[in-house]
């Protein structure tokens, strides 16, 4: 008898011996490599469940699509941010401390390697895929400025600073941390920051925003 000369398409197979929540970690982490390995065109749910070895049938029931896919893949680094820059751990520091936490925090994100090719993913392939932008500027892009903003909106409550818009001081703030950097290392001209210069960059941005919109005594 001869044998077919491609296998079907199926996860390397045990039974599941992991939760929900275990087995989607694994199928994220497989997809954030296969989508930065094969960009987003060439990746398929298929080759995703093969490295995460999972059946495509628990694929499919826990991420229906592809599109869904990417922004959990997306959602999940920008979850971490997310975590650091927690209400609670904020409010036990001081206002320029706890600025500098957040930039620290978000720099860390989006000047790391990873996430630097795949914002060039997003750019190179958004226009023939819309959902890859869509997935990119509403999990990423919105979700960490809204979360800036919000913690800004809490200091002007306070008293602690003026701002007549905190949504558009939090877009400011961020470009001024990483928006250089950034697109140096995207165009080739620089290796990606290490963790002292992120460091050091989030201290000099702090002082000069609050220097510009601490509110001053009366």
């Amino acid at each position: 008898m001869v044998e077919n000369a491609k296998a079907p398409c199926r996860g390397r197979g045990r039974p599941q011996t992991r939760t929900d929540e275990e087995t989607l970690a694994l199928i994220v982490e497989a997809a954030r490599e296969e989508f930065m390995g094969s960009g987003y065109a060439a990746t398929s749910m298929c080759s995703v469940a093969q490295r995460a070895g999972v059946s495509t049938k628990t694929l499919y029931r826990l991420v229906p699509a592809k599109d869904a896919l990417f922004e959990r893949v997306i959602a999940d680094r920008i979850g971490r941010f997310i975590l650091e820059i927690d209400k609670n751990a904020l409010n036990a520091l001081g206002l320029e401390e706890a600025l500098e936490r957040i930039l620290n925090a978000f720099g860390r994100l989006t000047l790391d390697r990873q996430t630097i090719n795949l914002t060039r993913l997003v750019f190179s392939e958004s226009e023939r895929f819309p959902e890859v932008g869509q997935a990119f500027y509403e999990a990423a892009v919105r979700r960490s400025g809204d979360a800036i903003a919000l913690w800004l909106k809490d200091q002007c409550a306070k008293g602690a600073l003026e701002l007549d818009d905190p949504q558009l001081a939090a877009a400011m703030l961020r470009g001024m941390m990483i928006m250089e950097p950034q697109r140096a290392v995207m165009m080739g001209q620089r290796e990606a920051p290490e963790a002292e210069e992120i460091v050091r960059r989030a201290k000099i941005c702090a002082r000069l925003f609050l220097n510009g919109c601490r509110k001053q005594p009366a």
